[in-house]
């Protein structure tokens, strides 16, 4: 149960993020280019509508990152690196986590024209919002959607994606470290995004059927999409803003990739087994897009795969079809080895928590624990 101790820090968070993020939106519209920029009343109005989507997450990335640093922050007597100190935290690091939270909303808006989706959280996203908000007049496809409306909210999102990729870049290469540390700190911002674009090229890859599917891929995929940006970066980032030492930043890394690779292994079960009510997913949405999912890659490897395979991705997808598909799931045993996975995940997180050596703070290792007791068993 959420205490209202935690539902405080939690919307105190986001208050200090969107603000940070509003600041980080605006350099397009009032920063030092705008004079060569011709007048964008569109542009300003998507930027509000894309400020608008990024509130109201989880926050996992920035919540990482800023615990991280606090924590490593108590085993240290040192000032934080290239940072102003306000009363509350460091501002170079609070604009930090606020860019590593723009930075994962230009991959959602990525994500949402890749796979045409209309929405995110059971909501709108910022395609589906453009689209809202575009002029009738033009033709509708066969599905009652707009297409040349269509085309230009896509376009949206994708240049509001670069936008964002491009603002939570500059964070980085603009704080104020010392060498080597403003290098290890760019080099962790490259190693995320190169990794996430593998990652994604190979999510569809294995979903069109381009590139051969088996369990060992599709893991290698979980990791690079979802675990080196989400876990690894902000653990990574948190110890080069603490001044931590590279042997601390490379176990707080491997935490992350074990902690991240089971975060993405439960997303998949929620999607497939989970409350739409919880999760705000289209249901059976991973089943009816014919996504390769780890669950689907064991799956492959048992004797139901002949009755399930038709299933997956097909033309006029029902929610019969989903049922059936989550029955053969668990009959197969992908339920119980995924769900067996993600315990051994963060088993191994947790064991690296706890090395001998006591590379880990006491401080830090306490509260990513405590982070893992909230991350097991949630529903969303």
């Amino acid at each position: 149960m959420t205490s209202l101790t935690d539902r405080d820090a939690h919307a105190t968070l986001e208050r200090e993020i969107s603000e940070q993020i509003r600041e980080l939106l605006d350099p397009p519209l009032a920063g030092p280019t705008s004079g060569l920029l011709p007048p964008a009343p569109q542009l300003a109005q998507v930027l509000r509508l894309a400020s608008r989507c990024v509130e109201g997450g989880k926050l996992l990335r920035p919540r990482l990152l800023l615990g991280a640093f606090d924590s490593l922050q108590q085993q240290s007597d040192s000032p934080a690196r290239g940072t102003v100190q306000t009363a509350s935290r460091p501002v170079g690091v609070l604009r930090i986590a606020a860019a590593i939270e723009l930075l994962h909303f230009s991959f959602l808006l990525h994500d949402d024209v890749i796979d045409e989706d209309l929405f995110r959280r059971g909501e709108r996203n910022l395609i589906g919002r453009v689209l809202d908000q575009t002029p009738d007049g033009a033709p509708e496809r066969n599905d009652g959607v707009r297409e040349r409306p269509l085309h230009w909210a896509r376009t949206n999102g994708i240049l509001v994606g670069n936008l964002m990729l491009t603002a939570a870049h500059q964070v980085y290469a603009r704080q104020a470290l010392r060498f080597p540390d403003a290098e290890r700190l760019l080099d962790l911002f490259d190693i995320a995004v190169s990794e996430s674009v593998v990652g994604e090229l190979c999510d569809v890859g294995l979903s069109d059927g381009v590139i051969a599917s088996d369990l060992s891929t599709v893991l290698e995929m979980t990791r690079m999409k979802t675990a080196t940006y989400t876990f690894e970066l902000p653990l990574r980032t948190a110890a080069v803003l603490a001044g931590a030492s590279i042997e601390v930043e490379e176990a707080l890394g491997q935490v992350g990739r074990h902690l991240g690779v089971a975060f993405q292994l439960q997303d998949d079960l929620l999607s497939a087994f989970g409350s739409a009510s919880d999760h705000g997913k289209d249901p059976f949405s991973d089943f009816r897009e014919g996504k390769e999912t780890a669950l689907i890659a064991y799956a492959r490897m048992t004797a139901h795969w002949p009755s399930l395979e038709p299933l997956v991705g097909a033309p006029g997808f029902t929610e019969d079809d989903g049922r059936a598909i989550r029955r053969m799931l668990v009959d197969c045993g992908a339920e119980s080895f995924i769900r067996s996975m993600v315990e051994d995940q963060i088993r191994t997180a947790l064991d690296g928590l706890s090395r001998e050596d006591g590379v880990v703070p006491t401080a830090t290792a306490q509260w990513i624990a405590h982070l893992v007791d909230t991350l097991e068993g949630r529903t969303a």
